[in-house]
This record gives C-alpha cells, structure tokens and sequence, in this order.
C-alpha cells in the first residue's frame, strides 16, 4: 500500500515539474502580451481623451501637423480655386454646413486633410463628382458660419447665436410639401401659413434690429419634420419659438365658428416668462390687429411641436378656413399682412416684458 502511495506521489511531481517548465517557458511572451494589450488599452483612453481635435486624411506619412491657428477648421482650397468658387450654404434647420468647390477629386482628402478642432461637430462627409467637391459638416446645434480665405485655405469658425445677437426667434410656417394641412374651397392650409410668414418676414426686414436674430423653419413650399421645426428652436437655444397655422372644423364644413386662438403647453410650469404668458400675448397682439374674435388659449401639449419645446412656444391659429368671410380674408394680402404685424407685435412685446 505504501509503494503505492509513494508511487502515485511522484507521478504528481513529474508532472507538477513539467507543467512549472512550460509555464516558465511562455511566461515571458505571455507577459508582453499582457503589457502590449494594456499599453494598447492606455492609447485608446489617451486617444478618446483628445477628441477635440480633428484630422481628417492623410499627410502622406508626414507627421501630423501642428495646429497654430485660431479658427475651429483650415480646408486646403485645390490649386487655382479662389474665394469667388467656393459656396457655403448654412442649414440651419438640420444643423449642417455644405462647402462647395471645384478641382476636387476622389482623392482630395488624401493630399488636403482636413484639419482643426471637432468642438460642436458630430459628423463630416465628402463626397466627389465630376471634379466637384462638397464638404457636409454636421453640428450639434445651430451656429453661424465665419469663413477665412487665406492663401489657399478657408478657415471656418461656428459662432453661437447668443454671441451674435441679445434675442433670436424662431418662426415656423405649419404644414408644407405634401402636408397641405386643412384645404377648404381650394386653398390649402400651408399656402396661406407661408403667406403670413413671408410677410413677416418682410416686416422684419424692414425694421432692422442687430440685436434680434430670425430664423425660419421654411420660406418655400417644403416639409421639414417634426423634430426638425422644433430642433431648429431647441438648438439655437431660442428665446422664442412662433408657429402658424389657421384652424378648421372638425368636419370640414362651413360654419359660424370663427376667430384667433393660441396653443401652448399647459404642463410645462409657468414662472412668469414662459409658454403661458407668451401664449397671451400672442392671442391679444394678433387678434387685436386683426379685429377678430378673441378664443384665448388653449391646451396644446399633444401637439409634437409644443411638447418637446425646451423654449417659450406659441402656435397661432390666426382664424378658422371653415368660416367663409375668415378663408376670404384669410386669402387676402392685406389681411395676411395684417396677420404678420400682429405676431410682430406679440414678438416685440414679449421681449420688452422680459422673455
């Protein structure tokens, strides 16, 4: 029994003794593995910590190159494009940025990076065709573009609106595109919502401010969605957001029932300067210019708009479609006009008292 027990013990020796070899073996690779993989672990951090700043291609294997200037991007312009070639379109709506040019190919980016500091930006494309390059930035809220041109590069800055301007408005025109809205004896409820804001538009215009920014979800017969109307208030950090739109019955049918009323969003607490108040004012300021009927305010939170605004928002019914002698005036230029100098007003009052 004891030659078995001494026997089986040294079994276990050879093969503890084995196993102790090959691991001593493999221990020094495996220990590089280890410290390899954490190194490339610490590289990825150091990368994720340095996100704020970009560069976009490649520099042919030079090293990457310092970033000395002041402006958020520098673009390499291609040999030959001037300042007069080049077209910057800001959508402000959908918070992207187009930079159109010639001379640029599929390869474009290979020999011209793209460098500078990401801050504010969430994507960039480029895109190639017949020896056009288009450059589409997307940012996380609504900038305004300051272009440099600089021997041979455009520098780009994104400027907050608030760094611009005291106040900024953002006027939306409801409906649009194949969403007509309410349509009664032929016209359609977003021809005469255009109207009134085109004539706004105008008003404002006319009655410069610097220290007031304006911006439009639509000025043409397009749909921006939902999220986008309401984007377009919520990053820009607006002070106020205005949508317009006219009323109906719920039949469709001609009626007596008449007059300017105003949604807002009954849930949202209101601390004095907020969609309540401005709700008010709209209804008083629009109906007193039009000479209709007062209907007051009224609950609005089921509508998209209203509901996911972080900004004081009213949304005017100026009249009722479903009303013959309101489509009639409703229809007309200078009641539209009439219209647009009334939320002016509401405009302008609400940012006397305080908003």
């Amino acid at each position: 029994m004891e030659q078995r027990v001494i026997k089986i013990a040294a079994i276990f020796m050879v093969l503890f003794m084995a196993v102790t070899c090959v691991v001593l073996f493999y221990l020094p690779g495996f220990h590089e593995k280890m410290v390899a993989a954490q190194e490339q672990t610490m590289s990825q951090e150091d990368a994720g910590m340095h996100m704020d700043m970009v560069e976009i291609g490649s520099t042919d294997g030079a090293a990457e190159e310092e970033i000395t200037f002041s402006q958020q991007l520098r673009i390499t312009l291609p040999d030959g494009v001037t300042q007069e070639q080049v077209s910057i379109q800001d959508q402000y709506v959908t918070q992207t940025v187009d930079i159109m040019f010639p001379g640029a190919g599929t390869d474009y980016l290979y020999h011209s990076p793209i460098i500078g500091r990401s801050d504010h930006i969430d994507n960039l494309t480029f895109e190639s065709e017949g020896g056009q390059g288009v450059i589409e930035i997307t940012l996380d809220k609504v900038f305004e573009v300051q272009p440099t041109f600089l021997d041979g590069y455009l520098y780009l800055d994104f400027i907050p609106l608030h760094d611009i301007y005291d106040k900024v408005v953002v006027i939306d025109a409801g409906h649009g595109g194949n969403m007509p809205g309410a349509t009664i004896g032929g016209q359609c409820e977003k021809d005469i919502d255009l109207a009134i804001v085109l004539q706004l538009k105008q008003i404002f215009e006319e009655n410069p401010d610097s220290r007031i920014g304006v911006y439009y979800t639509r000025v043409d017969d397009t749909n921006p969605s939902f999220e986008d109307r309401v984007g377009l208030a919520n990053k820009s950090d607006a002070d106020l957001f205005i949508s317009v739109h006219n009323n109906s019955t719920v039949s469709g049918k001609t009626s007596s029932v008449n007059g300017t009323a105003v949604m807002y969003d009954e849930l949202k607490e209101d601390n004095g300067h907020g969609t309540k108040e401005l709700a008010q004012i709209c209804v008083d300021e629009v109906s007193g210019a039009l000479g209709s009927r007062n209907r007051g305010i009224i609950n609005g939170n089921e509508i998209y708009i209203i509901r996911n605004s972080e900004v004081p928002v009213a949304l005017i019914e100026v009249g009722f479609m479903t009303n013959a002698t309101e489509l009639q005036n409703l229809s007309s230029p200078e009641y539209q006009r009439q219209t647009a100098q009334g939320i002016y007003n509401a405009i302008m009052r609400a940012f006397q008292e305080g908003f």
